[in-house]
């Protein structure tokens, strides 16, 4: 069994109350029964997450909009969980939207996720969203650093020319200054795709 899957379904365990639907979901080679969970009216969330995790690692793209809306999510460990099955989905609407979420300035509290699954991707779309979601966090009084942190991290990753005025800035940031001059190395070196 998948480790990130052992951990979501230990996680969830505590809010199944003993359902036998627990069981079957974990038991189940079925797609097209673990899709229709998706659906069905009255599922209750840990279930709709156990299908579309199981859905999304092996590729089946009927669990995107589910693994979307858990991206989404305000809990940290759904969001970890979606983004696994994510970047495993091989879905080409993925990036797109994780470049949605990370941008949208009224959820940056949770764009972290988003920016680590666009790390991972290293799609077309991932280093203008990562330099859009850091540009605005780079105000002293952003609460938000750990974002930041995650996109310089990322920029450091994908090695793009196109953030070194980015990382430039946020130098002058104490707390993001290590990352952001460990990431200007990188790409000054040629790593990564640039």
């Amino acid at each position: 069994m998948d480790e990130e899957l052992r951990s979501l379904l230990d996680r969830v365990r505590g809010e199944t109350g003993g359902s036998p639907a627990y069981e079957r979901l974990i038991a189940t080679v079925d797609h097209g029964e673990l899709a229709a969970v998706l659906v069905e009216p009255e599922r209750p969330l840990w279930a709709r997450e156990i299908a579309a995790f199981r859905l999304g690692v092996a590729g089946d793209r009927r669990a995107f909009e589910a693994l979307i809306l858990l991206l989404n999510h305000r809990d940290p460990e759904r969001c970890v969980t979606a983004a696994y099955a994510l970047a495993r989905l091989g879905d080409p609407r993925t990036a797109r939207a994780a470049a949605a979420l990370a941008t949208n300035e009224l959820r940056t509290a949770y764009a972290l996720h988003p920016v680590r699954l666009l790390t991972a991707l290293r799609a077309p779309e991932s280093v203008p969203a990562l330099i859009t979601t850091l540009r605005p966090l780079l105000s002293p009084h952003s609460p938000y650093w750990r974002v930041a942190q995650a996109c310089i991290e990322g920029l450091g990753e994908l090695g793009d020319l196109r953030a070194v005025e980015v990382l430039t800035e946020a130098l002058a940031q104490p707390r993001l200054a290590r990352s952001a001059a460990w990431a200007l190395r990188r790409i000054r070196a040629g790593r990564g795709r640039g």
